[in-house]
């Protein structure tokens, strides 16, 4: 954290080629964060090596750029947090509205001091196949059974980022339910909790859509064929870091 400033909270925002997302995200966390007046952010957006105008759209909306060449969802969100100037972390995806609701409630939540991080519920933009809102109840009770934040929005205590430090970078897919587990300790041992507010986020349904039925069960057979496929980049490329019509090369 930089000495000397007066800033309470950061949103980070991972982004790779994401302008045509990217300024509705910044629009809506502007409009959401000019609501309330009891807390000063910022926005802090990872260029993670885009080839298009993210950084140059993220400057025109005043957030702060930092950039991370490795293509890694834990290693951008960590790149920008370790830039972050608050005491208070929000780590929000480049596809991913937020209330002013759930932003307060989350810094209220914070500055209670009687919880360390958490997560919200997640909806979905548009209209999904019955398989994929099936998924989605699925991952709400998973979600609130055992504590495991949705990685387009988590929040955490500056302190209990750093200490247990951040993102786990050996995963390319599930690092946010590391991340949920390892707050969830870390909490326990300074007596703070961890928790799911019952506000939603409105998330992009894109990947969902992406790719049919047929094609999600084929990458998931190809991630099978890996001893620790979440800890493979090859094994999560498509799935979680490739965008249709774009070739492995073009991610760098």
């Amino acid at each position: 954290m930089k000495p000397g400033t007066n800033i309470d909270y950061s949103i980070t925002i991972p982004a790779y080629n994401e302008e045509e997302y990217l300024p509705q995200t910044l629009e809506n966390l502007r409009h959401s964060m000019n609501t309330i007046s009891r807390f000063r952010g910022e926005i802090i957006v990872t260029d993670n090596n885009s080839t298009d105008s993210t950084a140059s759209i993220a400057k025109e909306y005043g957030a702060r750029v930092v950039f991370e060449e490795h293509q890694q969802i834990s290693r951008a969100r960590n790149t920008g947090a370790k830039a972050a100037s608050g005491k208070y972390l929000i780590f929000v995806d480049s596809d991913t509205l937020i209330s002013p609701a759930l932003l307060e409630k989350t810094l209220n939540t914070l500055a209670s001091e009687r919880y360390c991080g958490g997560g919200a519920l997640v909806e979905f933009d548009g209209h999904l196949p019955l398989v994929a809102k099936c998924g989605i109840i699925t991952w709400l009770i998973l979600s609130k059974t055992f504590k495991w934040a949705c990685g387009a929005y988590v929040f955490c205590t500056h302190d209990a980022f750093m200490e247990t430090g951040g993102f786990d970078e050996r995963y390319y897919a599930s690092e946010e339910i590391h991340f949920s587990r390892a707050l969830r300790r870390w909490g326990r041992k300074h007596g703070k909790r961890f928790i799911i507010l019952d506000e939603s986020i409105i998330t992009s349904s894109r990947k969902i859509k992406w790719y049919s039925i047929k094609e999600h069960l084929i990458m998931f057979l190809h991630m099978l064929r890996y001893l620790s496929p979440l800890q493979n980049r090859d094994a999560c490329y498509k799935m979680w870091y490739q965008h249709p019509g774009k070739s492995k090369k073009d991610h760098g």
